[in-house]
């Protein structure tokens, strides 16, 4: 799709590759290794936390999908690594804007190969740069936290492109579904809205400045606890969450997320009792139990500021005339 701005024409151009993560994954030199997947597949135990993380994914489908699967082993999750670059101005220069993570369900029992949900984890080196970087600098100094105007704006236009764009239609059939952890400076509480593969659904307290962030990208939020779960899963998605997806595919993306979430918030997500009908969670709980698998968790703030340096000064500033002209006069 082509997006015309007042004095000059730019056909942003996204190319996608993509890769599987499976226990031999090794992230590319362009890939933000503060990503979830990413972050695994470092160090000395990296084979063992891969293979570990895949035996969690499976074995959470398969207690979600229940129905005709009395040994608990009908299905295998397979995740593909989709990664987005784009040309801004067609000199064939591109730069690594979108990562995301493709499920693929694999039935044991008929030999089908299911195409699941695309999305699900979402990394973006211009959401660094935003978060870790435009809004340091801006409430640097400051008695009160701000937001800086048209925050998160230029991030949003890219992302809805690329969504619109022959390039996404080529390669998914369906809008993506992005699963993330809630916030623990809300509070949230349990509705008596329930659905048989999400769960109860909870409402937040106050919109959270991640909420805001993505509804720019177009993304509405739902907050659903599946079965047996801990905690709440942050749902952003296009269109009608309940309606427009299987149940398989829900189950997907519940499945490799979670574990996500419990390796990563294990506080939250690996809580030894389940969230309750208000619900506040906490990074400081102390009732909670440790996965297998190694990380670390300071490690991973410290690189989230370099990498939102890395796109400043790859791709904000040498851009930031064609970006903000783009940007204004952004139109699907």
């Amino acid at each position: 799709m082509e997006n015309t701005c007042t004095t000059v024409k730019y056909d942003f151009a996204f190319t996608l590759k993509s890769i599987y993560f499976n226990e031999n994954y090794i992230p590319s030199n362009s890939t933000r290794t503060t990503t979830n997947f990413a972050n695994l597949a470092r160090g000395a135990s990296r084979q063992e936390n891969l293979r570990n993380t895949i035996t969690m994914i499976n074995n959470r489908f398969n207690a979600l999908a229940d129905w005709d699967n009395p040994n608990s082993d009908r299905y295998s999750v397979e995740l593909e690594i989709v990664s987005v670059d784009i040309d801004i101005d067609g000199s064939g220069t591109t730069f690594p804007s979108i990562e995301i993570l493709k499920t693929h369900i694999i039935d044991h029992k008929t030999g089908r190969r299911i195409e699941g949900i695309v999305g699900n984890n979402f990394s973006s080196y211009v959401r660094d740069y935003d978060f870790s970087v435009l809004l340091l600098e801006h409430n640097k100094g400051k008695d009160r936290f701000s937001i800086p105007d048209n925050f998160g704006e230029l991030h949003g236009n890219i992302f809805k492109h690329f969504v619109h764009s022959e390039s996404y239609k080529n390669h998914f059939s369906k809008l993506p579904v992005i699963c993330l952890s809630v916030s623990d400076n809300k509070t949230y509480q349990r509705t008596g809205n329930h659905h048989p593969i999400l769960g109860f659904e909870y409402e937040p307290n106050e919109s959270s400045l991640t909420e805001q962030y993505f509804k720019k990208m177009g993304l509405q939020v739902r907050y659903f606890m599946p079965p047996n779960s801990a905690a709440p899963l942050a749902f952003f998605f296009f269109g009608d969450l309940l309606a427009d997806y299987t149940n398989l595919e829900l189950i997907s993306t519940i499945s490799t997320m979670e574990t996500f979430q419990k390796i990563y918030r294990p506080e939250i997500y690996n809580g030894n009792s389940a969230a309750g009908a208000c619900y506040k969670p906490s990074l400081k709980n102390q009732d909670h139990s440790l996965t297998k698998i190694v990380y670390n968790r300071e490690e991973r703030s410290q690189l989230a500021i370099e990498q939102g340096k890395f796109a400043e000064e790859h791709f904000i500033k040498p851009h930031k005339s064609v970006l903000e002209q783009w940007s204004a006069n952004f139109a699907l």
